[in-house]
């Protein structure tokens, strides 16, 4: 097996494969990328089971073959070298060798590096993605959705069923939710007219991410919900990730059908607010106040035996004086993501759920259960 392969273009595509791999034990298989090198084109494949990689890059070959690599040592090779197209070869080696030999070195300089590898036979297989049913939606879109959402899912295990964003269809509307039980992110946008219905799924936060990541803006993304499956495709890249199993939670419940009192703010003025406050948020708690007035907003946060802050910031608010302890972190996540220049906090009591969303209302919001205040 020899190829030759432009540096950056490989680094490129490494570094999406560094991030699907979860394991950096380099005894271990799912360390490894796949290389398989046919038709003047290298397919690059990375899993850890749950999710799976492919992409292919143009590259000249002398010898086709297919092999493996520890990615976490390949990635640091390859940033090493100087720019450039960089040679890769697999050595002949003994019968009785259970290992490979690859060399890589530039073409125009005197640099070698060697590496012990295994076979590609122990490489975990894909599930296939070539003949799933395929829809297309805008790829701005679906980030904008997973942008809203994908914070707000569960890291306790033992609430496995939490551990992921559930998408569903509803009529011509994708909805995306997540939830840890206290708080709730919403998201929803009319993109699948002509689209056939799919089961509802749970899908886990890291493939969302990447896709969130690596997903261009424009243009549209292919996507399936096959089984215990959901497929993305874009550019060259395709992806795959096993679908969380379990019964989502009943949403629904939790989003008020109105809340009585309204408070407005700009969204500078609360997110500079937020950073000076949070310096002595307590951090085991996370509890900060909002102490709303007539006009005035006043954020306070207290860390033990260490001091407080507060500070306060004009409000739009027409009603009686009230005071809700928040999880901090619950309002730091969704305020980051949004797009807008005022937000308003919906609520009927100090103790019930209160709904933050953009200012004019958008298609998504965030619901959050209030703390006690001791």
């Amino acid at each position: 097996m020899k190829f030759t392969f432009e540096k950056d273009a490989m680094i490129k595509e490494i570094s999406i494969a560094q991030e699907i791999i979860s394991t950096k034990n380099a005894g271990s298989m799912l360390s490894n990328v796949l290389l398989i090198a046919e038709n003047n084109t290298l397919t690059i494949k990375a899993t850890d089971i749950k999710v799976n990689f492919q992409t292919q890059i143009p590259v000249n070959i002398d010898i086709e073959g297919t092999t493996t690599v520890y990615c976490d040592k390949f990635m640091g090779i390859l940033q090493s070298l100087p720019e450039g197209d960089v040679e890769f070869i697999q050595e002949e080696s003994p019968d009785n060798e259970k290992s490979i030999t690859v060399t890589i070195k530039p073409v125009l300089k005197k640099i070698k590096f060697q590496m012990k590898s295994m076979s590609e036979e122990k490489f975990p297989e894909f599930d296939s993605a070539e003949k799933v049913p395929y829809f297309e939606i805008p790829s701005k879109e679906l980030k904008e959705m997973i942008l809203h959402t994908a914070f707000a899912v569960s890291v306790d295990e033992t609430r496995y069923f939490m551990n992921g964003v559930y998408f569903e269809k509803k009529d011509d509307s994708l909805n995306l939710i997540a939830t840890d039980g206290r708080r709730l992110s919403f998201a929803s946008k009319n993109i699948l007219a002509g689209v056939s219905d799919f089961t509802p799924a749970i899908v886990h936060p890291k493939i969302l991410n990447i896709i969130l990541k690596h997903a261009p803006v424009e243009g549209n993304i292919f996507m399936a919900i096959v089984d215990k499956m959901i497929f993305f495709k874009f550019g060259s890249y395709s992806f795959g990730s096993v679908l969380i199993e379990g019964q989502f939670p009943n949403y629904s419940r939790v989003i008020p059908d109105h809340q009585d009192f309204v408070f407005k703010v700009q969204k500078d003025e609360l997110m500079g607010a937020f950073k000076r406050v949070a310096l002595m948020v307590d951090k085991k708690s996370g509890r900060i106040f909002f102490d709303i007035s007539d006009g005035v907003l006043k954020i306070s946060s207290q860390q033990a035996d260490l001091g407080s802050s507060s500070e306060e910031i004009p409000c739009e608010y027409s009603g009686e004086p009230a005071v809700i302890a928040l999880n901090y972190r619950y309002i730091d996540e969704p305020l980051r993501g949004m797009d807008c220049e005022r937000i308003a906090f919906e609520f009927t009591a100090e103790m019930k759920a209160i709904t933050m969303r953009p200012e004019p209302a958008e298609d998504y919001f965030d619901i959050i259960m209030p703390m006690q205040k001791e």
